[in-house]
């Protein structure tokens, strides 16, 4: 063969073969929904969306790369939840967490057919999310948050740092709030030496004018609810009660708070991490078993409470997993 005709068709043969080549490595793009139920500015949701990415980069799912996450910022009000369940099913994604009992709730009204990994719902076998927690079956598995005897723990810790309390308001909203929490304070309500006040609220209007007519009597307290409503609206919330003096406790950390206890919410979205690669790679949701916290943490604000004229007693100190200066 010519010299000629030999580099005529091993150049041809050089500008044929990277083709299949760069289609080997081409890395197929999954897409998952990621129904928030905050907005879009909460710095709170932002923290756990960057845990819940990093999960996934650890699990080799890079956002942009071979992953493309589709998050809806819905705030928490049902309508806004149910439209954006919506367009995530619609899109369609594979897989959609749902970070909220709304939200899966939504979630669930739209499709039962794309696998569902929930986190922060507080009873998802009476919310008739799943059958069971071994084996959820259907399409919808995930990350339970709370069980409901977390309400008296939550009410002693408030009143062992303001003793003094004599009403505390439950600040929640009847449409998003899982009632069991509320149920199990009625049933404590009895034998209790201060009196629980059911605060609905619908709207930041209601919130207003709920904890302004709350703290018109003193020695009143706040529990802010489980309640994506409450989540959404929580700088509210918390200065509101700056600015009437209310001794509040949260479900979960707010750095702004008095005084927390609850899950590390960042925590518990990562999680879902693994649940979506599993599913992603062929497992059904309905045998990933749901999951329950493996930790509470006990957070102190010492600033807030200097504000509020609180004096901290030291063995809530000793206890508190964090104690912010």
């Amino acid at each position: 063969m010519r010299r000629r005709e030999f580099m005529t068709l091993l150049g041809g043969a050089v500008a044929v073969w990277p083709v299949p080549l760069r289609a080997q490595h081409r890395e197929e793009i999954r897409r998952v929904g990621i129904l928030m139920g905050l907005e879009a500015d909460d710095p709170e949701g932002a923290s756990e969306l960057k845990a819940l990415k990093r999960a996934f980069q650890e699990l080799g799912w890079v956002d942009g790369r071979n992953l493309q996450l589709e998050v809806s910022w819905s705030g928490g009000e049902p309508d806004r939840i149910q439209a954006s369940a919506r367009e995530l099913v619609t899109l369609p994604c594979e897989v959609i967490i749902a970070r909220s009992t709304p939200a899966t709730a939504a979630l669930i009204k739209e499709t039962r057919t794309i696998p569902i990994v929930f986190s922060y719902v507080g009873d998802p076998i009476g919310s008739g999310f799943v059958q069971g927690f071994p084996r959820p079956g259907g399409n919808v598995t995930g990350f339970q948050v709370y069980e409901f005897s977390l309400a008296p723990k939550w009410l002693q810790l408030l009143m062992e740092l303001a003793p003094s309390l004599r009403r505390v308001g439950l600040i929640h909203n009847p449409d998003t709030a899982p009632p069991g929490f509320l149920r199990a304070l009625d049933e404590l309500s009895p034998s209790l030496s201060i009196r629980l006040i059911r605060a609905p609220v619908h709207n930041a209007g209601d919130i207003d004018a709920a904890i302004a007519g709350l703290a018109r009597e003193q020695d009143t307290g706040l529990m802010i609810m489980p309640d994506i409503f409450n989540d959404a609206n929580h700088e509210q919330i918390a200065g509101l009660a700056a600015k009437y003096h209310l001794p509040t406790i949260y479900t979960h950390r707010f750095d702004d708070g008095l005084i927390s206890y609850g899950p590390d919410l960042s925590d518990v979205l990562r999680r879902t991490a693994p649940y979506v690669d599993r599913i992603l790679r062929g497992e059904k949701p309905g045998d990933l078993p749901v999951q329950a916290p493996t930790k509470y943490e006990l957070v102190v604000n010492l600033k807030t409470a200097r504000a509020l004229g609180l004096t901290v007693p030291p063995s809530l100190i000793a206890r508190a997993d964090e104690v912010i200066e």
